[in-house]
């Protein structure tokens, strides 16, 4: 550990470390036309579909995080039920989104992930699993950050040009919403954190996560033309 970091609150450090990374995520072409209600109803179905396959695996991570977690950090553990509760039956709502946009409720949850998507849930379980499982809640500072900076502002210029109904945004608006209140907490967890390893841990996999996450939102069209490519053949 340097000087410099032992001056500094360990979020801070966390953001100041990732700085980079954020900025790419943010940058995705598909993102800023989102915020600019430059996207098709296809483009938002494809991203709820991502959405429900990476969220539905939110609570049996935190689990897992959970369960691996060392006996001196039983604290964390604690903080973990919470976020456990908070997390449960997201992705029912993602569902409902989907169905109030027109698409298929059974179908959409029947449909496999996208590659990016499936990588990024498989690297979460691996860094629970085999690396260090406080490097969870890199994954967490990506997904909660990024919805923060994005949800709601995405909600409304979305809504607003395609002219869906309300209903079809409740996973953007609630996380928006709720993940601004989880912010508070997540930064007083990761002040609590003292031992290096545990911090090296959660910036390591904070900045694989940006990528990660980030590919989901680079390929979202590609994919949507993949999955639209099979149903014309599966048709033929």
């Amino acid at each position: 550990m340097t000087a410099a970091s032992n001056d500094i609150a360990f979020h801070d450090r966390l953001l100041a470390e990732t700085q980079a990374e954020r900025a790419s995520l943010l940058s995705i072409p598909i993102i800023q036309e989102a915020l600019g209600g430059r996207i098709r109803r296809e483009d938002y179905i494809a991203f709820l579909t991502q959405a429900f396959h990476h969220v539905r695996h939110t609570v049996p991570l935190l689990m897992a995080c959970g369960a691996r977690l060392p006996a001196r950090l039983e604290w964390l553990r604690t903080a973990v039920g919470d976020y456990i509760e908070e997390e449960m039956g997201h992705h029912e709502w993602i569902l409902d989104d989907l169905a109030a946009c027109g698409a298929d409720r059974d179908a959409s949850e029947r449909s496999q992930p996208a590659e990016a998507t499936e990588l990024m849930v498989a690297y979460a379980y691996d860094t629970i699993a085999r690396g260090n499982p406080v490097g969870f809640f890199g994954m967490v500072l990506v997904l909660e950050g990024t919805s923060v900076a994005l949800a709601t502002r995405a909600a409304e210029t979305i809504e607003t040009s395609l002219g869906l109904p309300r209903n079809a945004f409740t996973y953007l608006r609630s996380h928006g919403d709720l993940d601004i209140e989880h912010t508070g907490f997540y930064e007083q967890l990761m002040n609590r954190l003292d031992d290096e390893d545990d911090r090296r841990a959660v910036i390591h996999a904070a900045k694989r996560f940006y990528k990660l996450y980030g590919d989901v939102f680079r390929t979202l069209r590609d994919e949507r033309a993949a999955v639209q490519g099979d149903a014309v053949r599966e048709a033929a």
